[in-house]
């Protein structure tokens, strides 16, 4: 314990009152700080210095040497998102997070791209377990490498969370578009989708696919170039009844009824 005026020892600062020394504390005084209220650092404390932009692995290292912080998953938590944390650290506390947390570090492109490797590696690890509303709230925000996992999850309520995710490519979509293994449910929400069912190689996919169910095939046709509804016309692949709708928009079966 620090030592105040006539040598006598310095009652350490009320919690608030640390909390808010910790966060607004230059380089320094936040080092000596963090160095001398070791022992009664909280969560809460630990969490306002980690805030602090002047936070520096240094600082990482004096609160990770706390074993009995270590035991609070807060803790591991926000140590493994700081900045500031050297990164062996960082890989060995990312394991023991919780989905949503590994979710956010994997999108947090401040963080090393190791470490976000990682937290997508672990969270791919976890996708079997996950329950079916934690995997539609992954598919509304996780990244890329996630993403191509989940195109695959057979629930068309997560397929349906994953075609809002603003980081969904088309390039993801387009294996599902043109599988004929591909449920027929999600094909038929890829096709309704405003935003996917409006882009033109996801369209012609879907039309081509014989596992597209006939109601979405036949809405997708008009849109379709002259030369695509000619192959399409000749794909013995396909329902007689799109094949017909196909020669009916090129004009070949003029005079009769759709």
């Amino acid at each position: 314990m620090a030592e105040g005026p006539g040598g006598l020892p310095e009652a350490p600062p009320p919690p608030l009152e640390l909390e808010r020394r910790l966060r607004e504390a230059g380089p320094d005084e936040l080092l000596a700080l963090v160095r001398r209220q070791a022992p009664e650092l909280s969560p809460a404390a630990v969490q306002q210095a980690l805030r602090n932009p002047y936070v520096t692995s240094e600082v990482i290292g004096e609160i990770a040497a706390q074993e009995r912080l270590l035991v609070f998953y807060e803790v591991r938590r926000d140590l493994a998102r700081c900045r500031a944390t050297p990164e062996m650290l960082a890989l060995r506390l990312v394991g023991g997070l919780f989905w949503a947390d590994l979710m956010a570090i994997g999108l947090d492109t401040r963080l090393h791209p190791q470490l976000r490797r990682a937290a997508d590696q672990h969270l791919l690890a976890r996708l079997p377990g996950l329950a079916v509303g934690e995997k539609i709230s992954l598919a509304r925000r996780a990244a890329p490498a996630i993403l191509a996992h989940l195109r695959h999850d057979p629930t068309p309520r997560v397929i349906a969370a994953l075609l809002d995710n603003p980081r969904l490519t088309e390039g993801s979509l387009a294996p599902l578009a043109h599988g004929e293994t591909t449920p027929t449910p999600v094909l038929e929400l890829i096709a309704g989708d405003r935003r996917w069912g409006a882009r033109y190689p996801l369209r012609l996919a879907l039309a081509r696919n014989p596992a597209t169910p006939l109601g979405a095939a036949l809405r997708l046709l008009p849109a379709l170039h002259k030369a695509d509804l000619k192959a399409l016309a000749g794909d013995p692949r396909l329902s007689e009844p799109l094949r017909r709708r196909a020669r009916l928009l090129l004009g070949e079966l003029k005079g009769e009824g759709t």
